[in-house]
């Protein structure tokens, strides 16, 4: 149940955030402006592209929700065994903050126009982000020779199901990456590849937040959290 709060939580702040970022809640019927342009800011109206990554996020998050209920009621049955989780999930998930950091500086850059800080933060984004993937394929061979194969319990099916789904959008995601760091590197100006970056560095966010939520759903570690602060207040 907490991990399902948090990441309703958690979609709804990123939700807003990205929705504070294309001035959702802007009139422009009471400002004025160049036709085409938000008034006040000249900034141009929202692109396609972005409604429909927004879209596309809000399917995947309804999707991701759908396979934290469905694990939160499936491991209260009695045939459930939890699977150990590696240690390397938590530096595999320092592997994808500095990613999401990453690609976050890119956008920074772009808006002032420092190609070089630009082609540097694209290129560490992706690294971290192969790094990341590499090691969760790792993560995965040392469960099966620890015996914990997909066939074998319903919490092994879960774990590779849900981080498998994860590494697929993160495979996609590197496509949409490596396009957008192809045009840096030859040349193309930063305001010309603005918003792909701007597009990445939004699904990487996302990504980001819905693997931590997973790593709670795995590992319970906001409960653990949540059980020392009251242990703390008591």
């Amino acid at each position: 149940m907490t991990s399902i709060i948090l990441f309703l939580a958690g979609l709804a702040a990123f939700g807003g955030w990205w929705l504070a970022k294309q001035r959702i809640s802007a009139k422009p019927w009471l400002e004025e402006g160049l036709a085409g342009e938000m008034p006040g800011t000249g900034a141009l109206a929202i692109p396609a592209a972005k409604v429909g990554l927004g879209v596309f996020l809000a399917v995947v998050g309804a999707l991701f929700a759908l396979f934290i209920s469905a694990y939160s009621m499936r491991m209260g049955m009695s045939d459930w065994r939890s699977v150990p989780m590696p240690r390397l999930l938590w530096p595999n998930t320092g592997m994808l903050v500095m990613s999401s950091v990453a690609l976050q500086w890119a956008v920074v850059a772009t808006r002032r126009g420092d190609e070089d800080v630009v082609r540097i933060s694209l290129l560490a984004g992706g690294f971290f982000a192969v790094a990341f993937l590499a090691g969760q394929l790792w993560v995965w061979r040392q469960l099966e020779e620890s015996g914990y194969l997909l066939a074998g319990n319903p919490a092994n099916a879960f774990f590779y199901l849900m981080t498998g789904l994860h590494g697929l959008h993160m495979l996609g995601g590197l496509v949409a990456l490596g396009r957008t760091t192809d045009h840096a590197w030859r040349g193309e100006a930063p305001a010309g590849i603005r918003l792909g970056v701007e597009l990445c560095a939004s699904y990487w966010h996302f990504l980001l937040l819905v693997w931590l939520v997973l790593l709670n759903l795995l590992t319970g570690w906001a409960d653990n959290v949540i059980d020392v602060c009251r242990g703390l207040l008591t």
